[in-house]
């Protein structure tokens, strides 16, 4: 009847959701994800943690991005529900089109299904200028003359760091995150800590890279019944904020419901 496959279809029905979150104000949360495409495609998964303030129970995918240049990059799709590839195409495709004036073509490289976990690697090919421009902008802000921090400031800056070594047997954590698990050290990493972002279904040394973690809280309850205060909170990221702006949007519908 369509007179298309199912791929097509889904690629389709994923441009079209574009169009139907906007009606619902949610253009404007896509809008400010980043300047360019490869700001959007690298805060896909802070745009889906913020989405779990609202829809606790999403199950959400995965992104991660490598081999970036100024014609496009790799990125890499894991979701442990099935199914939603061209769906989730189409929307990558209409993003570009709508918000970036950017025309992107998609090759799916690699699928595999590993565990419980579909894995899809694809090559967007786009122009991806910006990242030349980045990448210059960083090499010029280099001074050779600056020296490693110490690992006491190190620890300061990022309060819920974990450091661990090849046998993944923790030897440090940051000073906020000491305050609420304090006997962690010389312990293994997966035998305290579940990784849930990013997906990774064969945790070796190979596939660690830096990442630099928040505590997730939706609200000032959260942090009393793990015993964390605003101050404990990164000042790196929006950790604080998010905290705040939730318990003023729980007070607001509160005193709405109220009246």
């Amino acid at each position: 009847v369509l007179n298309m496959d199912e791929n097509q279809f889904l690629e389709g029905m994923g441009v079209f959701f574009v169009s139907f979150v906007s009606q619902y104000g949610y253009d404007r949360v896509l809008s400010i994800l980043g300047r360019h495409m490869r700001d959007f495609l690298n805060g896909l998964d802070n745009l889906h943690e913020y989405l779990k303030f609202s829809y606790s129970r999403m199950k959400a995918p995965s992104f991660f991005c490598e081999n970036e240049s100024a014609k496009g990059l790799t990125l890499h799709y894991r979701s442990n529900r099935r199914g939603f590839l061209w769906y989730t195409i189409g929307q990558i495709k209409e993003v570009g089109r709508h918000f970036y004036k950017t025309d992107i073509r998609i090759d799916v490289i690699k699928e595999e299904t590993v565990k419980n976990t579909h894995h899809v690697t694809m090559r967007l090919a786009f122009d991806n200028s910006a990242f030349k421009l980045e990448e210059k902008h960083e090499t010029a802000n280099v001074d050779k003359a600056m020296m490693p921090i110490k690992a006491g400031l190190f620890l300061d800056i990022f309060p819920f760091c974990v450091v661990f070594d090849e046998t993944f047997v923790i030897k440090s954590i940051g000073s906020s995150l000491q305050n609420v698990l304090s006997k962690v050290v010389g312990r293994k990493l997966l035998d305290i800590f579940d990784i849930s972002r990013p997906i990774i279904t064969d945790l070796t040394w190979k596939t660690v890279s830096l990442s630099v973690c928040s505590p997730r809280m939706r609200n000032l309850e959260g942090m009393m019944q793990t015993g964390l205060y605003i101050n404990d909170l990164s000042m790196h990221d929006f950790s604080r904020d998010m905290v705040l702006a939730g318990q003023q949007q729980s007070a607001e519908l509160k005193l709405a419901l109220d009246q």
